[in-house]
């Protein structure tokens, strides 16, 4: 099997919300696509258990979801694709608001949100996929959405808590055997952990 062959595929780049214990969880993904044009509109979603994310989201089944634009930093990107929520609270400094459900969004850098309810789910392992139905809508902004292929083009390095991570070229690199991310690292240094789940460097293995 020729993995290169996923990589043809584009796709769109969002933040996903959702509240744990009063706390406000979100993450990067790219695994959230509309499967319906008709009420009720429904999206599907696939987000690693990995993630404080998931958590909130079986907690609450729940979550609020805003379109990327193209012009987002990066700065955003890799705080919210990068960063754990068990160790920062993501949302600070940004314009946020919650949903009807108490779901929090940023709406820096949004083109649009919407509010979903879960209505059903698949446990895909490490994955979990969600169908839930559109229960809010807004626009925010205007102008072209961001994807995966404007990300990587302009620098950018496709984030772990994307569903859908690109492979690297030649294999080279670290995989976490934990959650998933790849350092793009020739070799890892002591005491390296991963940024995602904080697993240490022994739980890593060579690509």
């Amino acid at each position: 099997m020729n993995r290169k062959a996923f990589s043809r595929i584009n796709y769109g780049l969002f933040i996903v919300g959702a509240e744990l214990d009063g706390k406000p969880q979100g993450c990067i993904v790219n695994s959230l696509h509309q499967v319906t044009s008709s009420m009720p509109f429904k999206f599907s979603l696939t987000v690693n258990k990995s993630n404080e994310t998931f958590k909130a989201i079986e907690a609450k089944g729940s979550f609020a979801a805003t379109v990327l634009a193209k012009d987002t930093p990066k700065d955003l990107i890799n705080l919210f694709g990068y960063k754990s929520g068990r160790v920062v609270n993501k949302f600070d400094g940004f314009d946020v608001e919650r949903d009807g459900a108490g779901n929090p969004y940023v709406k820096d850098h949004a083109l649009a949100r919407f509010s979903c309810k879960v209505v059903e789910k698949l446990d895909l392992g490490t994955y979990m996929l969600y169908i839930a139905e559109t229960t809010e809508a807004e626009v925010l902004g205007e102008g072209p959405a961001l994807t995966v292929d404007d990300f990587k083009n302009d620098g950018g390095s496709t984030p772990p808590t994307a569903t859908v991570v690109r492979t690297l070229e030649g294999n080279e690199g670290w995989r976490c055997t934990i959650c998933g991310y790849v350092a793009e690292k020739e070799t890892l240094p002591d005491g390296y952990q991963c940024p995602i789940c904080r697993a240490n460097k022994d739980k890593f293995v060579k690509l």
